[in-house]
C-alpha cells in the first residue's frame, strides 16, 4: 500500500514540473507534431510568451495554416498534450532554452518532452529501444505490444493509427528510418538533447553518475562516455554546469531551475 502511495506522490511531484501521467495520449491521434512545433516556435519566437499567447497565434492568427477554427483548437490541444506550451513549467521552459541553442538537437529534445508527457508513447519505448541497429520493426508487432499492455483497450482501427503515429515519432527523432518498412537506426545525440535528458533525470531525483544512466539518457542511443562528453560540451557553452573529478560527477542547472522549483526538489 505504501509503495502505491509513494508512486502517486512522485507523479504529483513531477506534475508540478510539467510531466504528465494522464491515461490518454496524443499519439492515438497524432505523432509528436514536430513540424507544427517548429512552425509555432519560429512564429512566436518570444521568451516572454505565455500559454494564452500560443493559443492566440494558433487560433486567431492561424500561424499553422489550419483550415478551420475547430482544427486550430484541436491542434492547440494536441500540442498542449505533447509539450504543455506553458513556460511556468520547467519541462517546456527548458525545451525552449535548449531548442533555441541547439538546432541539430531539436528532434530529440521534442522526443524527450513527448516521452515525459504522453504515457501511450512512453509505453512504446521498451519495445523500440530493445531492437538492434538494422532490425525491421513492423506496425503489427507494435500493435500487439500496445494491446498486450491493456488487452482490448483500443479498437483495431485505433491500434493501427496509434502504432503508425508512434512509429512516425520514432522516425522523426532519428531512431527509425524508412517510410513503410521501418528499420532501427541509431539516433544522433547532441549537447542540447543530452542536457535536456539530464535535466529530466535531475527532476526525477537522480544525481551523480546515476544521472547519466536514466531512462531519458537511454532514449538518446548514447553511451555513458559520450553522454559525459556532450555534457562537458554543454557546460563549456554555459548551458549547464558540469563538475567531474574521477568518478565524482555533479551536474547543475542554475539558469533553468527557479527558487520555487528548488524548494519542490528538496521536499
Amino acid at each position: 500500500m505504501r509503495a502505491a502511495v509513494n508512486i502517486t506522490e512522485k507523479k504529483n511531484h513531477l506534475t508540478q514540473f510539467g510531466f504528465s501521467f494522464k491515461r490518454g495520449g496524443a499519439h492515438t491521434s497524432r505523432s509528436m507534431m514536430l513540424e507544427e512545433l517548429k512552425l509555432l516556435l519560429s512564429y512566436i519566437n518570444r521568451a516572454d510568451a505565455k500559454k494564452p499567447d500560443y493559443l492566440h497565434v494558433i487560433d486567431e492568427e492561424n500561424c499553422l495554416g489550419k483550415r478551420s477554427s475547430k482544427t486550430r483548437i484541436l491542434t492547440y490541444r494536441h500540442l498542449v498534450d505533447l509539450y504543455s506550451l506553458d513556460p511556468s513549467k520547467i519541462l517546456f521552459r527548458a525545451l525552449l532554452f535548449f531548442w533555441n541553442r541547439d538546432v541539430n538537437g531539436q528532434s530529440l529534445i521534442a522526443l524527450l518532452c513527448t516521452y515525459a508527457r504522453d504515457p501511450i508513447f512512453r509505453s512504446s519505448a521498451p519495445f523500440i529501444m530493445k531492437f538492434p541497429e538494422g532490425a525491421t520493426i513492423t506496425r503489427e508487432a507494435l500493435e500487439k505490444f500496445i494491446d498486450d499492455i491493456e488487452p482490448g483497450r483500443f479498437s483495431k482501427a485505433t491500434l493501427k493509427s496509434t502504432a503508425q503515429n508512434i512509429n512516425s515519432t520514432w522516425t522523426k527523432s532519428g531512431h527509425l528510418t524508412g517510410r513503410i518498412r521501418k528499420v532501427r537506426v541509431r539516433a544522433i545525440p547532441t549537447a542540447g538533447s543530452v542536457s535536456y535528458a539530464l535535466l529530466l533525470g535531475y527532476l526525477n531525483g537522480f544525481r551523480a553518475t546515476a544521472l547519466f544512466q536514466t531512462e531519458y539518457t537511454q532514449l538518446l542511443d548514447c553511451s555513458f562516455d559520450k553522454t559525459v562528453e556532450l555534457a562537458k560540451e554543454a557546460s563549456r557553452k554555459g548551458w549547464i554546469v558540469y563538475k567531474g573529478v574521477g568518478d565524482i560527477i555533479e551536474v547543475l542547472f542554475p539558469t533553468l531551475i527557479t527558487a520555487q522549483e528548488q524548494e519542490w526538489l528538496r521536499e
